[in-house]
């Protein structure tokens, strides 16, 4: 049996709260009777400076179940630093993290799937979306072009998963390396190497509630992500003063043809040789300090530059 933190971020979730809390503990004793996992396992709700009264029935949820634990932000951080933060201080407490968000539309039943999946050797268990048809219209296709749009800037991320998964504690030791201020933790999880796999993830309609990740929100993540693991769009900016300045040679000959057959108008020439490859020109020089931009600020993140999964000790014929 493993001792498993559920932790879930709140931003004002006073509606779902109570409904969700409900739910996790009717799982919390399903799997303790199944002795999946031990009863003193828990469920961390991290409140991320909402302005109801979210932290108010985290206060009294903790006080009626022995199940919780609350973690309360001083200030709104966001979803990926709130996550981050519940699962710092989990880790601590607990020998692996199911991190899934306060609606609950996750896959509840898909825990005890990744619960067997560490069983069976895996470090990492992604929930993917296997049908988003509770999702609003406009969510669903935001979505399908946010994962496209990464795989396309060459982000390494699983297509369709979002922010439920379970980690083990040596992966959350490692995570805990990762300093970066621009987090991206869809981004990051992949790069540790540790084995993983994934399970189905079935959505469900939100009991009570608004989706707190607007339009506005996904596209920040998604740029969040593209900017902190692809350069590709810097080469875009080198590649498009490259076309310009090819442009600029076709019409260097159509301006010399121009002066030829007499039908140019004085200072004519100039101005559009002058638009066009000067403009190129900028373009390239702005991707080519771009790309060196684009190095420094990868280095100044001061990733690690590789992670240790295991180490045979001779002295306990034990691997940590």
């Amino acid at each position: 049996m493993i001792k498993l933190a559920i932790v879930s971020p709140c931003y004002n979730e006073e509606e779902v709260l109570e409904q969700s809390a409900a739910r996790l503990t009717a799982l919390f004793d399903e799997l303790v009777g199944k002795e999946k996992i031990s009863a003193d396992s828990f469920v961390l709700f991290v409140n991320d400076g909402s302005k109801d009264r979210t932290w108010n029935i985290i206060k009294k949820l903790h006080k009626e179940n022995l199940y919780v634990k609350g973690m309360n932000l001083a200030r709104n951080v966001g979803h990926q630093s709130a996550i981050m933060a519940g699962m710092m201080t989990a880790k601590d407490w607990s020998d692996a993290v199911v991190t899934i968000d306060a609606d609950l539309q996750d896959d509840l039943n898909a825990i005890e799937e990744m619960i067997d999946a560490y069983t069976a050797g895996y470090d990492v268990v992604y929930g993917v979306k296997v049908s988003r048809q509770a999702d609003p219209l406009l969510k669903r296709l935001s979505a399908t072009a946010f994962y496209k749009l990464q795989r396309r800037m060459g982000v390494e991320s699983i297509y369709n998963h979002a922010d439920f998964r379970f980690l083990s504690r040596r992966v959350l030791e490692q995570l805990s390396h990762y300093q970066e201020r621009n987090l991206y933790l869809r981004g990051i999880i992949p790069l540790l190497g540790f084995p993983s796999t994934t399970v189905d993830d079935v959505i469900r309609e939100r009991t009570a509630g608004s989706s707190k990740y607007t339009l506005r929100k996904m596209l920040g993540l998604a740029l969040d992500g593209i900017t902190s693991f692809s350069v590709k769009p810097i080469y875009g900016i080198v590649y498009l003063g490259i076309i310009f300045v090819f442009i600029s040679i076709l019409i260097g000959f159509y301006v010399l043809y121009s002066l030829i057959a007499g039908t140019a108008e004085h200072g004519w020439a100039s101005l559009m040789l002058s638009v066009w490859f000067v403009g190129g020109v900028v373009l390239m020089s702005i991707g080519a300090v771009g790309l060196y931009i684009g190095k420094i600020y990868k280095e100044v993140k001061h990733r690690p530059l590789y992670n240790v999964e295991e180490v045979l000790c001779d002295e306990d014929k034990q691997s940590h």
